[in-house]
C-alpha cells in the first residue's frame, strides 16, 4: 500500500462539493484554504472538493467560478504541500490537474504517518458496501475503458450526462436507508486488518466524528470527516463544514467557526 510521512500540523478536508451555486461554500473554502497555509506543515483533500469533475481539461477552459477556486487551492500549494483525492463526485480529477495546481495526487487508499502516528486515508465511499448499486456504479466509472470513453466526449456531452447521473443518484438515495449509505462495519474492520493500524480516517458519508470499535479485540477508531454546506441550508440551519487537524496531541475535528 501508498505510504506518505509528514511532519505535523497536518489538516484534512472533504466534501466541500464546490460547484457553480456554491458560493457562501467556495468563499469559506478559500478562507480555509488561506488559512491552512498559514497554519499547517500540509493539507490533504481526500476527495468530493468538486460536486463534480467532468475531465482535466475542464480547467484549462475554467469559468469564472471554478477559477477562483482552482487559484486557491493553487495559491495554498505554493505555501505548503497539498495532496488532492477522488471521491464518489471527483473521480475523474487526474495527474494533469494536480501538476497544474503544484499539488500531488492521493492513492485511493493511503497509509499516513504523522508524528509517529499512522492512519488509514481513503475518501470512505468503498466502505458503503451494503449500497450495492451504488458499488456496482463505483466499479463502473472507475474502470479505465468507461473513464477513456467519457473523456473522449466533448464537454457539453459530459456535462449533460454528469447531471443526468447526480439527478439519477438524488432519487435514488431517498429510497435508500441510511444504514444502507453508511459505511458497513465488517468492510472497515477487514481494511484495519489489512492496514495493520488502529486508525481509519475518511470523508463521504457526512456523519462527521469519532468512533471507537473493537477489532479482534484491538481497540481502534474511525473518524468521518465533516461535510460542507454553506448555500443550501433550511431555515434556522447554521452553515456546516470543517475540517480535522493531526498534531503531536493526535486528530482533532474543527468547525467552521475556527476560521
Amino acid at each position: 500500500m501508498n505510504k506518505i510521512a509528514l511532519a505535523g500540523p497536518v489538516w484534512l478536508a472533504s466534501d466541500v462539493h464546490l460547484g457553480q451555486n456554491t458560493v457562501q461554500t467556495s468563499e469559506a473554502f478559500r478562507d480555509f484554504l488561506k488559512l491552512a497555509s498559514k497554519e499547517a506543515a500540509g493539507l490533504l483533500l481526500p476527495g468530493d472538493i468538486f460536486d463534480a469533475w467532468i475531465g482535466d481539461d475542464v480547467a484549462v477552459v475554467a469559468p469564472p467560478w471554478l477559477a477562483q477556486d482552482l487559484m486557491a487551492i493553487k495559491a495554498c500549494a505554493a505555501k505548503i504541500p497539498v495532496w488532492l483525492g477522488r471521491g464518489n463526485r471527483d473521480f475523474l480529477m487526474g495527474e494533469a490537474l494536480a501538476a497544474g495546481l503544484g499539488a500531488r495526487l492521493l492513492p485511493e487508499q493511503v497509509l499516513v504517518t504523522i508524528g509517529g502516528r499512522t492512519m488509514l486515508l481513503s475518501h470512505g465511499d468503498e466502505y458503503c458496501t451494503d449500497d450495492l448499486p451504488y458499488q456496482q456504479f463505483r466499479a463502473m466509472v472507475r474502470n479505465p475503458a468507461w473513464q477513456s470513453g467519457f473523456l473522449a466526449r466533448s464537454i457539453p456531452e459530459r456535462l449533460t450526462l454528469a447531471a443526468q447521473a447526480r439527478g439519477e443518484s438524488m432519487a435514488a438515495n431517498q429510497n435508500k436507508s441510511s444504514e444502507i449509505m453508511d459505511v458497513n462495519a465488517d468492510a472497515v474492520a477487514a481494511a484495519i486488518r489489512a492496514a495493520n493500524v488502529s486508525m481509519v480516517v475518511h470523508g463521504h458519508t457526512h456523519r462527521p466524528g469519532r468512533n471507537v470499535l473493537s477489532v479482534d479485540g484491538n481497540r481502534c477508531e474511525r473518524w468521518v470527516l465533516p461535510d460542507w454546506d454553506c448555500d443550501h441550508l433550511e431555515k434556522g440551519d447554521s452553515a456546516r463544514g470543517g475540517w480535522m487537524v493531526i498534531d503531536e496531541d493526535g486528530p482533532s475535528l474543527f468547525d467552521l467557526d475556527r476560521a
